[in-house]
């Protein structure tokens, strides 16, 4: 672990320690001192909103963000065949229906194929930053204005990155953070949603906190009330959160820099024209990597190097292996909302042909920001070699 790295932990621990010191372990028992609005405040002063809701997790921010949009029951929500299957659920929980549409070599969101999926019935689009990559939102954002789109970023997996001059997840409508232990900033779980929208910032807030009628100040007077659920962050998270939000942009430069590191190592194994870098809708800022092969085996083997892994592999990333979407059974009857004998949606395993051949010969690589320049020069040393 580097010193930044170190450093940040440590941080985290003091502030952990002084939570529990306090004993105030919920964000409404500390008064003026939450940690979670000290963290929201900071929050969106980073990504450069308006507004920022912190929640307990990814899934949960994908959920309110869809609740303050106002999409509900019958409504179609177009989400990429690659991320990970709380994109395509989050609609479920809605009352929505997901449907998919295809990646592109960039492993984003394909804005041809969303043109092609969109419906009478469409409401909502959620593209993906899926491995740090950003998605193309200029097109995007194009397409949805074109058909009256709401734009939901989920970039649980981009916290921090810019597209174009602009951090992700304050390009859409709204934007979507998860804080688990996979992501840029931690704390085991949490997330987030981001808006501009003073409406949708409001519904989604209320919707996170079955309680927030009782809170002064929580919402506008004139907002209409609706009924929550319980998808507050407790105080331990946002006390971990914060120290790593002041070095989330360190963090992502050592990303920038690994990912030269990286490229430089493989110089070989490119210029040889067996394989080639994904491309990137934002080079210059890139702070993620995947290589795509010309043959599927080179990518199992280069697949199996340390920090490497082929995306085919990825389990409930892929859209074939969300089981759980293709029983298509409501946790009651009386809440199906698919409608499936009135509308066909295909989430079968030719629904996205071009997306499972892409994500067969195609390997992420890891830029562990956590690791030291000069370690991370051998490590990417050692896995050239398997390229």
């Amino acid at each position: 672990m580097g010193l930044a790295a170190m450093t940040t932990t440590a941080r985290g621990m003091a502030a952990t320690v002084r939570v529990l010191g306090r004993g105030e372990l919920g964000r409404y028992t500390g008064g003026g001192r939450s940690e979670v609005a000290s963290f929201e405040n900071e929050l969106r002063s980073v990504i450069g909103v308006e507004h920022a809701l912190a929640v307990n997790s990814g899934t949960s921010a994908l959920i309110a963000a869809l609740v303050g949009a106002g999409i509900g029951p019958g409504d179609e929500v177009l989400v990429p065949a690659y991320t990970w299957v709380s994109t395509a659920a989050a609609p479920l929980a809605v009352g929505a229906v997901p449907v998919l549409v295809e990646v592109d070599e960039t492993l984003t969101l394909d804005p041809i194929d969303l043109k092609r999926k969109i419906t009478e019935h469409s409401r909502a689009v959620i593209p993906v930053h899926m491995l740090n990559l950003v998605c193309d939102m200029d097109a995007i954002m194009e397409v949805a204005g074109e058909h009256g789109l709401t734009v939901i970023e989920d970039a649980c997996q981009a916290v921090g990155v810019t597209y174009r001059g602009r951090r992700v997840g304050s390009i859409g409508h709204a934007g979507c953070f998860s804080f688990n232990q996979h992501k840029n900033i931690r704390s085991g779980e949490g997330g987030a949603v981001l808006t501009n929208d003073r409406t949708l910032a409001e519904r989604a807030s209320m919707y996170h906190d079955v309680g927030s009628y009782e809170r002064p100040g929580f919402t506008g007077d004139d907002a209409g009330l609706i009924v929550g659920v319980n998808l507050r962050m407790p105080e331990l998270s946002a006390a971990v959160l914060r120290p790593q939000l002041k070095g989330l942009d360190a963090q992502l430069a050592r990303r920038r820099r690994h990912r030269e590191i990286m490229v430089d190592a493989l110089r070989g194994t490119l210029a040889a024209g067996r394989s080639h870098l994904v491309p990137h809708h934002d080079p210059e800022a890139a702070t993620g990597l995947a290589v795509a092969f010309a043959d599927t085996p080179d990518a199992v083997s280069f697949g199996a190097a340390r920090g490497v892994h082929r995306l085919a592999d990825t389990g409930r990333h892929v859209y074939t292996n969300w089981r759980s979407l293709h029983a298509r059974n409501p946790a009651h009857p009386g809440m199906d909302p698919y409608g499936w004998a009135a509308r066909d949606v295909d989430h079968g395993p030719d629904a996205c042909p071009e997306t499972l051949r892409i994500l067969d010969r195609t390997c992420a690589v890891d830029l562990a920001p956590e690791l030291p320049t000069p370690a991370f020069r051998l490590l990417a040393s050692r896995t050239s070699g398997q390229a």
